[in-house]
């Protein structure tokens, strides 16, 4: 019997950040510092920072990390005086929230927990998630925002990097050949699940517009803001595809 997809994507990332993961790399002390000096920025995708108007004053939220473990940007909000809780499925990701949070003198709610569950959190708990682009690694989209539905308060923003999904379609060497169609589901096709594990890809799914922005507005979220973004590297860098965007949504 095959092991959960789940459990596959959490061994992945712990060896992505043995390996030096960009994604895994927590923030320094002096990154820190200046944040608690009103200096900072965070990343839901992988280039453009997220707008400061997005967040409101910080001090005194409370902020949920969901699937936002690596110590990158939950010590940045506790800098700026949240009361924050990450939760995340890859011991690494969770262990680097840890150390920063010990090295800083923060306090954290450190949760391991698979977010294709139900949220280990009761109703109307935070005034914020922040959700960086990790659904990529999950089936079912729409499950997840109708739980942040219901543990956000009223008013409660949700910030969410997301994958448009283009980078399935082209090969991993130069990014010039499109190479299999959308979606992009190696639950279904057999060839293109030994190839994710042999590949050491993780086991990854493309979403629709309809389930990552259609879902939110189906779960009761108000579609506040939008943006695009683009790879790290590459072709399609190059080339100014929107490969990412990040999207604020609010309960009302």
């Amino acid at each position: 019997m095959k092991p959960r997809y789940q459990d596959i994507n959490a061994e992945a990332v712990d060896k992505w950040v043995a390996e030096g993961w960009e994604w895994g790399r927590p923030i320094d002390h002096d990154v820190f510092v200046r944040a608690a000096n009103g200096d900072w920025q965070v990343l839901l995708t992988p280039l453009r920072s997220v707008p400061r108007e997005w967040f409101g004053e910080m001090r005194g939220k409370r902020v949920l990390g969901l699937a936002s473990g690596g110590g990158q940007q939950m010590p940045v909000f506790a800098a700026l005086g949240a009361g924050c809780t990450v939760l995340d499925y890859s011991p690494a990701q969770l262990n680097a929230e840890r150390l920063v949070a010990q090295r800083e003198g923060y306090e954290i709610a450190i949760v391991r927990a698979d977010m294709t569950q139900p949220l280990p959190f009761e109703d109307a708990s935070f005034d914020m998630i922040f959700h960086p682009v990790s659904n990529c690694y999950i089936r079912d989209v729409k499950s997840v925002w109708r739980e942040c539905f219901r543990i956000l308060k009223k008013g409660g923003r949700l910030l969410s990097g997301l994958d448009t999904g283009l980078n399935f379609l082209f090969d991993e060497e130069d990014e010039t050949r499109l190479v299999r169609p959308l979606p992009f589901d190696p639950l279904v096709d057999e060839e293109l699940y030994h190839l994710s594990v042999a590949s050491d890809w993780g086991i990854q799914f493309s979403h629709t517009v309809e389930e990552q922005i259609g879902g939110q507005i189906e779960a009761g979220f108000l579609l506040r803001d939008i943006y695009h973004d683009l790879n790290g590297e590459g072709k399609l860098r190059e080339l100014n595809v929107p490969t990412f965007f990040a999207t604020l949504a609010e309960k009302p």
